[in-house]
C-alpha cells in the first residue's frame, strides 16, 4: 500500500473530545467508586489513565466554580437571581505572587477589606471607614465599587505548575437577594391590605383589588432589579481576572512609603476625578 494514502479517515475535534470522554467512563466504570471519589484518589485515578496532575487539578477547581454558579430553581431564583456568582481564570505566574497582587487590588482599588485568610484562599468584605464611603458614594477614581455591595467576595489562588495558577472569585450575594425580596415582599403586602381595606369598607371590587395589584406589579419589579446588580458584579470579577491576566495588577512585592493622612488621600482622588 503506498505509504502518501491514508490508512482511516481522520478524526474531527468533536468526535475526539467524545471518544476521550467516553473512553474514561469506560476505564471509570470498571472500578467499584461508591458514592464517589475523594481527591486523592481521584489524583491517583488520573495518573493510571495518563493526565497530567495539573490538567486534573485544574479540572477539579473549574468544576467546583461550575457547582457554585449553577442557576437556582424556584420563583426566588427566577425573580432575583443566584446568591453566588463565580469567575475563574488560569494565569501564569507564581501563585503566591499572584496572592500578594490580588489582595492590594481589593483592598486598594475595590474598596474591601480582609475578613479571614487560609493558605491558599483569602475572603474580603467592604470597608466601613469614612473615605472608602465617600469614594463609594461619589464613585471617586472613575469605578463604581461593585463588588462592595457582596456580602463577602472569596478569591482562591491556586498553583497547577511551574508557570501557571487557577484563580477563582466567589462572590457572595445573599444580603442583596434578601434585601430585595424584603421590599418586594413589603410592597406586595402593602397593596394587599389597601385592597383588604376597600373591600372592607364597600368599595366596588375592581376599585379595591386596584392597590393589591399595583403592590405585585411593583414589588416585582424592584425584585427583578436585583438582575441588574447581578450582571455589574460579574462583569466586575471578570474584569479583575483579566487585569491579572494582562498585568495590570501589580504582583511584584513593592515598597511602602509613609502613609498620607485620610484628608490628603480624599482631596488627591477628588483631584483625579475632575482633571487637570
Amino acid at each position: 500500500m503506498n505509504d502518501l494514502v491514508p490508512s482511516g479517515s481522520r478524526i474531527d475535534r468533536g468526535a475526539l473530545e467524545r471518544i476521550i470522554q467516553r473512553a474514561a467512563e469506560l476505564q471509570a466504570g470498571e472500578r467499584d467508586i461508591g458514592e464517589g471519589l475523594t481527591e486523592h484518589e481521584l489524583m491517583r485515578l488520573g495518573q493510571e489513565v495518563g493526565i497530567p496532575p495539573s490538567y486534573l487539578q485544574q479540572a477539579l477547581l473549574e468544576e467546583r466554580t461550575r457547582a457554585v454558579a449553577t442557576v437556582e430553581p424556584g420563583i426566588a431564583g427566577w425573580l432575583v437571581g443566584p446568591t453566588q456568582l463565580a469567575a475563574q481564570r488560569t494565569i501564569p505566574g507564581e501563585a503566591k505572587r499572584i496572592r500578594d497582587g490580588l489582595n492590594r487590588w481589593m483592598t486598594e482599588s475595590e474598596l474591601l477589606a480582609v475578613k479571614r485568610r487560609y493558605p491558599e484562599q483569602t475572603s474580603w468584605e467592604a470597608k466601613q471607614d469614612v473615605l472608602s464611603s465617600i469614594k463609594r458614594e461619589f464613585k471617586l477614581g472613575g469605578r463604581s465599587y461593585q463588588l462592595s455591595r457582596a456580602k463577602e467576595i472569596v478569591g482562591q489562588v491556586v498553583q497547577l505548575d511551574q508557570g501557571r495558577a487557577h484563580v477563582r472569585l466567589v462572590a457572595d450575594l445573599t444580603n442583596t437577594r434578601r434585601a430585595h425580596l424584603g421590599s418586594a415582599a413589603t410592597l406586595a403586602g402593602a397593596g394587599a391590605i389597601a385592597s383588604l381595606i376597600g373591600v372592607v369598607m364597600g368599595v366596588m371590587l375592581p376599585v379595591a383589588l386596584a392597590p393589591l395589584g399595583l403592590g405585585l406589579l411593583t414589588g416585582l419589579a424592584v425584585a427583578r432589579r436585583r438582575r441588574g446588580t447581578i450582571e455589574r458584579v460579574q462583569v466586575n470579577l471578570e474584569q479583575v481576572l483579566d487585569r491579572l491576566e494582562h498585568g495590570e495588577i501589580e504582583t511584584q512585592p513593592r515598597v511602602e512609603g509613609p502613609r498620607q493622612s485620610a484628608f490628603v488621600r480624599i482631596a488627591d482622588e477628588i483631584r483625579k476625578t475632575l482633571g487637570p
